[in-house]
Protein backbone atom coordinates (compact mmCIF):
# COMPACT_ATOMS: atom_id res chain seq x y z
CA UNK A 1 0.00 0.00 0.00
CA UNK A 2 2.75 2.44 0.93
CA UNK A 3 4.59 1.62 -2.32
CA UNK A 4 1.47 2.30 -4.40
CA UNK A 5 0.98 5.59 -2.59
CA UNK A 6 4.51 6.88 -3.17
CA UNK A 7 4.84 5.41 -6.68
CA UNK A 8 1.91 7.59 -7.70
CA UNK A 9 3.31 10.91 -6.50
CA UNK A 10 1.56 10.66 -3.12
CA UNK A 11 -1.66 11.99 -4.64
CA UNK A 12 -4.02 8.99 -4.53
CA UNK A 13 -6.62 8.74 -1.80
CA UNK A 14 -8.15 5.51 -0.51
CA UNK A 15 -10.48 4.87 -3.53
CA UNK A 16 -7.66 4.78 -6.08
CA UNK A 17 -5.24 2.98 -3.77
CA UNK A 18 -7.94 0.34 -3.24
CA UNK A 19 -8.30 0.00 -7.01
CA UNK A 20 -4.54 -0.42 -7.45
CA UNK A 21 -4.45 -3.09 -4.73
CA UNK A 22 -7.30 -4.97 -6.41
CA UNK A 23 -5.29 -4.97 -9.65
CA UNK A 24 -2.45 -6.62 -7.74
CA UNK A 25 -4.75 -9.33 -6.40
CA UNK A 26 -5.37 -8.02 -2.89
CA UNK A 27 -8.98 -8.36 -1.70
CA UNK A 28 -9.43 -5.42 0.63
CA UNK A 29 -12.18 -2.85 1.12
CA UNK A 30 -11.87 0.90 0.70
CA UNK A 31 -12.79 1.50 4.34
CA UNK A 32 -9.93 -0.72 5.51
CA UNK A 33 -7.50 0.96 3.12
CA UNK A 34 -8.56 4.36 4.43
CA UNK A 35 -7.98 3.26 8.02
CA UNK A 36 -4.55 1.83 7.18
CA UNK A 37 -3.56 4.98 5.29
CA UNK A 38 -4.48 7.16 8.25
CA UNK A 39 -2.62 4.84 10.62
CA UNK A 40 0.51 5.13 8.49
CA UNK A 41 0.07 8.88 7.91
CA UNK A 42 -0.37 8.39 4.16
CA UNK A 43 -2.37 11.48 3.37
CA UNK A 44 -2.90 12.66 -0.18
CA UNK A 45 -0.95 15.84 -0.77
CA UNK A 46 -3.33 17.01 -3.50
CA UNK A 47 -5.47 19.03 -1.15
CA UNK A 48 -5.44 22.60 -2.40
CA UNK A 49 -8.09 24.07 -4.69
CA UNK A 50 -7.49 26.50 -7.49
CA UNK A 51 -9.97 28.96 -8.90
CA UNK A 52 -10.82 28.71 -12.57
CA UNK A 53 -9.23 31.51 -14.56
CA UNK A 54 -11.38 32.52 -17.51
CA UNK A 55 -9.85 34.22 -20.52
CA UNK A 56 -10.69 37.78 -21.45
CA UNK A 57 -12.73 37.60 -24.65
CA UNK A 58 -12.86 41.33 -25.33
CA UNK A 59 -11.57 41.40 -28.90
CA UNK A 60 -12.87 41.88 -32.41
CA UNK A 61 -11.82 38.53 -33.88
CA UNK A 62 -14.59 36.33 -35.30
CA UNK A 63 -15.92 33.71 -32.93
CA UNK A 64 -17.09 30.15 -33.60
CA UNK A 65 -20.29 28.31 -32.62
CA UNK A 66 -20.26 26.09 -29.55
CA UNK A 67 -20.44 22.81 -31.45
CA UNK A 68 -19.33 20.78 -28.43
CA UNK A 69 -21.99 22.29 -26.14
CA UNK A 70 -20.83 20.30 -23.07
CA UNK A 71 -21.32 16.94 -24.84
CA UNK A 72 -18.14 15.56 -23.31
CA UNK A 73 -19.10 11.91 -23.90
CA UNK A 74 -19.79 12.31 -27.62
CA UNK A 75 -16.51 10.75 -28.83
CA UNK A 76 -16.29 7.13 -29.96
CA UNK A 77 -12.60 7.10 -30.87
CA UNK A 78 -9.42 9.16 -30.41
CA UNK A 79 -8.87 12.44 -32.24
CA UNK A 80 -12.48 13.41 -32.79
CA UNK A 81 -12.50 16.33 -30.34
CA UNK A 82 -9.58 18.20 -28.80
CA UNK A 83 -10.16 20.70 -26.01
CA UNK A 84 -7.67 23.50 -25.46
CA UNK A 85 -6.85 26.03 -22.76
CA UNK A 86 -4.13 28.17 -21.17
CA UNK A 87 -3.27 28.43 -17.49
CA UNK A 88 -0.57 30.28 -15.59
CA UNK A 89 2.10 28.96 -13.22
CA UNK A 90 4.15 31.23 -10.99
CA UNK A 91 7.88 30.75 -10.52
CA UNK A 92 10.27 32.85 -8.45
CA UNK A 93 11.78 34.00 -11.73
CA UNK A 94 8.58 34.95 -13.57
CA UNK A 95 5.04 33.89 -14.39
CA UNK A 96 4.83 31.29 -17.14
CA UNK A 97 1.91 30.06 -19.21
CA UNK A 98 0.97 26.50 -20.10
CA UNK A 99 -1.09 25.80 -23.23
CA UNK A 100 -2.52 22.28 -23.28
CA UNK A 101 -4.39 20.14 -25.81
CA UNK A 102 -6.46 17.24 -24.44
CA UNK A 103 -8.10 14.47 -26.44
CA UNK A 104 -11.65 14.14 -25.18
CA UNK A 105 -11.91 10.37 -25.81
CA UNK A 106 -8.68 9.24 -24.14
CA UNK A 107 -8.26 12.24 -21.79
CA UNK A 108 -4.63 12.23 -22.92
CA UNK A 109 -2.61 15.42 -23.16
CA UNK A 110 -1.62 15.17 -26.81
CA UNK A 111 0.24 18.48 -26.96
CA UNK A 112 1.48 21.20 -24.62
CA UNK A 113 3.79 24.17 -24.57
CA UNK A 114 5.20 26.37 -21.82
CA UNK A 115 6.20 29.98 -22.41
CA UNK A 116 6.60 33.33 -20.71
CA UNK A 117 4.08 35.13 -22.94
CA UNK A 118 0.44 34.29 -23.48
CA UNK A 119 0.48 34.83 -27.22
CA UNK A 120 -0.63 33.06 -30.38
CA UNK A 121 2.77 31.37 -30.75
CA UNK A 122 2.21 29.55 -27.46
CA UNK A 123 -1.08 27.90 -28.42
CA UNK A 124 0.14 27.33 -31.98
CA UNK A 125 3.15 25.39 -30.74
CA UNK A 126 0.98 23.21 -28.49
CA UNK A 127 -1.35 22.48 -31.43
CA UNK A 128 1.56 21.71 -33.77
CA UNK A 129 2.94 19.17 -31.29
CA UNK A 130 -0.47 17.54 -30.93
CA UNK A 131 -0.95 17.35 -34.69
CA UNK A 132 2.49 15.87 -35.32
CA UNK A 133 2.01 13.29 -32.56
CA UNK A 134 -1.52 12.18 -33.48
CA UNK A 135 -1.96 12.91 -37.21
CA UNK A 136 -5.75 13.25 -36.88
CA UNK A 137 -8.17 12.83 -39.76
CA UNK A 138 -9.91 15.82 -41.28
CA UNK A 139 -12.91 17.18 -39.41
CA UNK A 140 -11.56 17.07 -35.86
CA UNK A 141 -13.45 19.51 -33.60
CA UNK A 142 -11.10 21.97 -31.93
CA UNK A 143 -12.80 23.44 -28.86
CA UNK A 144 -11.50 26.36 -26.81
CA UNK A 145 -12.66 29.39 -24.90
CA UNK A 146 -13.02 32.75 -26.65
CA UNK A 147 -9.51 33.94 -25.88
CA UNK A 148 -7.88 36.19 -28.45
CA UNK A 149 -5.10 33.65 -29.04
CA UNK A 150 -7.58 31.01 -30.26
CA UNK A 151 -9.65 33.53 -32.24
CA UNK A 152 -6.72 35.26 -33.96
CA UNK A 153 -6.27 35.25 -37.73
CA UNK A 154 -3.00 33.29 -37.56
CA UNK A 155 -4.54 30.58 -35.41
CA UNK A 156 -7.66 30.34 -37.56
CA UNK A 157 -5.40 29.90 -40.58
CA UNK A 158 -3.56 27.05 -38.86
CA UNK A 159 -6.82 25.30 -37.98
CA UNK A 160 -7.89 25.60 -41.61
CA UNK A 161 -4.58 24.09 -42.77
CA UNK A 162 -5.14 21.18 -40.38
CA UNK A 163 -8.76 20.79 -41.58
CA UNK A 164 -10.12 21.26 -38.07
CA UNK A 165 -13.55 22.60 -37.12
CA UNK A 166 -13.58 25.52 -34.71
CA UNK A 167 -15.80 25.37 -31.63
CA UNK A 168 -15.85 27.93 -28.81
CA UNK A 169 -17.36 28.16 -25.36
CA UNK A 170 -20.02 30.69 -24.52
CA UNK A 171 -18.76 33.95 -23.11
CA UNK A 172 -17.52 33.57 -19.53
CA UNK A 173 -18.85 29.99 -19.21
CA UNK A 174 -16.02 27.86 -17.82
CA UNK A 175 -18.25 24.76 -17.77
CA UNK A 176 -18.23 24.66 -21.58
CA UNK A 177 -14.52 23.80 -21.42
CA UNK A 178 -14.65 21.89 -18.15
CA UNK A 179 -12.48 18.90 -19.13
CA UNK A 180 -9.31 20.82 -19.96
CA UNK A 181 -9.84 23.28 -17.11
CA UNK A 182 -10.23 20.28 -14.81
CA UNK A 183 -6.89 18.94 -16.05
CA UNK A 184 -5.17 22.23 -15.25
CA UNK A 185 -6.76 22.24 -11.80
CA UNK A 186 -5.60 18.65 -11.19
CA UNK A 187 -2.10 19.49 -12.39
CA UNK A 188 -1.85 22.39 -9.98
CA UNK A 189 -3.23 20.41 -7.05
CA UNK A 190 -0.93 17.47 -7.64
CA UNK A 191 2.24 19.17 -8.83
CA UNK A 192 2.20 22.43 -6.90
CA UNK A 193 0.63 21.20 -3.67
CA UNK A 194 1.44 22.79 -0.32
CA UNK A 195 2.44 26.14 -1.80
CA UNK A 196 5.36 24.70 -3.77
CA UNK A 197 7.02 27.27 -6.04
CA UNK A 198 9.38 26.56 -8.91
CA UNK A 199 12.58 28.57 -8.89
CA UNK A 200 12.86 29.11 -12.64
CA UNK A 201 10.95 28.59 -15.86
CA UNK A 202 13.33 25.76 -16.76
CA UNK A 203 12.57 23.93 -13.52
CA UNK A 204 8.85 24.34 -14.15
CA UNK A 205 9.22 22.96 -17.67
CA UNK A 206 11.22 19.95 -16.48
CA UNK A 207 8.68 19.13 -13.77
CA UNK A 208 5.75 19.61 -16.15
CA UNK A 209 7.38 17.22 -18.63
CA UNK A 210 7.79 14.57 -15.95
CA UNK A 211 4.25 15.04 -14.67
CA UNK A 212 2.46 15.12 -18.03
CA UNK A 213 4.49 12.64 -20.06
CA UNK A 214 5.52 10.13 -17.40
CA UNK A 215 2.76 10.33 -14.80
CA UNK A 216 -0.47 11.84 -16.08
CA UNK A 217 -0.53 10.20 -19.52
CA UNK A 218 1.15 6.92 -18.59
CA UNK A 219 0.23 6.13 -15.00
CA UNK A 220 -2.55 8.27 -13.54
CA UNK A 221 -5.80 6.29 -13.56
CA UNK A 222 -9.11 7.92 -14.48
CA UNK A 223 -12.53 6.72 -13.36
CA UNK A 224 -14.05 7.76 -16.71
CA UNK A 225 -11.56 5.49 -18.47
CA UNK A 226 -12.47 2.45 -16.42
CA UNK A 227 -9.63 3.20 -13.99
CA UNK A 228 -7.01 3.08 -16.73
CA UNK A 229 -4.39 5.65 -17.66
CA UNK A 230 -4.89 7.64 -20.90
CA UNK A 231 -2.04 5.81 -22.64
CA UNK A 232 -3.36 2.41 -21.57
CA UNK A 233 -6.90 3.29 -22.62
CA UNK A 234 -5.69 4.47 -26.02
CA UNK A 235 -3.53 1.38 -26.48
CA UNK A 236 -6.43 -0.95 -25.66
CA UNK A 237 -8.69 0.88 -28.11
CA UNK A 238 -6.29 0.36 -31.01
CA UNK A 239 -5.55 -3.22 -29.94
CA UNK A 240 -9.27 -4.07 -29.88
CA UNK A 241 -9.77 -2.31 -33.21
CA UNK A 242 -6.98 -4.36 -34.79
CA UNK A 243 -8.45 -7.61 -33.47
CA UNK A 244 -11.91 -6.69 -34.77
CA UNK A 245 -10.50 -6.15 -38.25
Amino acid sequence: MSKNFHDNNAIYGSPKITRKLHEEGFRVGEKTVGQLMRAHHLRSQAMGKFKVQTTDSNHDFPLAPNWLNQHFDVCTKPNQVWVNDITYIRTRQNTVYLASVLDLFTRKIVGWQLGNRMRVALVSSALDKAYEAQKPDKGLIHHSDRGSQYASADYRKKLKEYHMIRSMSRRGNCYDNACIESFHSILKRELIYGGRTFQTQKEAENQLFRYIEFFYNRKRIHSKLGHLSPDRFESLYYSNLKQAN
